[in-house]
């Protein structure tokens, strides 16, 4: 395909002498054009009951998988420095830290998801759940940040994620980022270090 160089020439020649010149719409375009900008301001935002909703979520990463909870579960995200072991605890309980003053509990998903151990290795971050009543935090290789996530994205299941994993899961979207249900993982027991030991 040629390009007709003359006739580029004469639009930008056009265009320049309409810039050099102040180029104002006519009234009558000057209003259609006002007109049209208003309409598009007044129009209201799509409401999220029509689209089926959204929620914003914290999106994180283990063992080479891509995992996301609700920020409103989300009170922080902290470096883990340094971490006390719990004699007597599930594999899944690395330990505990303090957390400005809080001792927090930590779970490492990957026992508890029954995930293989290796991954990115980092697990230099804790991200702090709580729902009011109780918080604990859990280990991430990075955390990416936060994102709005469409509900009709979210898949209920993968066939492939049963057993222990399931039942903590709000489903998986299409991009494979792994939705975890913060109220179930908050009131789990079994995630909650006791102060008596287990016999």
């Amino acid at each position: 395909m040629s390009v007709d160089w003359k006739e580029v020439r004469r639009r930008l020649t056009i265009a320049e002498a309409a810039i050099e010149g102040g180029w104002t719409p006519a009234p009558e375009e000057a209003k259609r054009i006002l007109k049209e900008r208003a309409r598009a301001l007044a129009r209201e935002p799509e409401r999220a009951e029509a689209t089926g909703g959204s929620i914003e979520i914290l999106e994180f990463r283990l063992a080479y998988e891509n995992y996301g909870v609700e920020s409103g579960f989300v009170q922080e995200v902290a470096p883990l420095k340094e971490f006390t072991p719990v004699p007597g605890t599930p594999p899944f309980i690395l330990g505990i830290v303090n957390l400005r003053g809080r001792i927090l509990s930590v779970v490492d998903l990957r026992p508890f998801f029954e995930l293989p151990a290796k991954g990115l290795g980092d697990l230099n971050k804790v991200i702090v759940l709580h729902d009011g009543n109780l918080e604990f935090g859990i280990l991430a290789d990075a955390v990416a940040g936060v994102r709005s996530l469409a509900l009709a994205a979210i898949q209920p299941s993968l066939p492939t994620l049963t057993g222990i994993r399931e039942q903590y899961l709000k489903g998986v979207t299409p991009d494979r980022l792994v939705v975890l249900d913060g109220g179930k993982l908050l009131s789990d027991p079994n995630l909650i270090v006791r102060e008596e030991p287990t016999p």
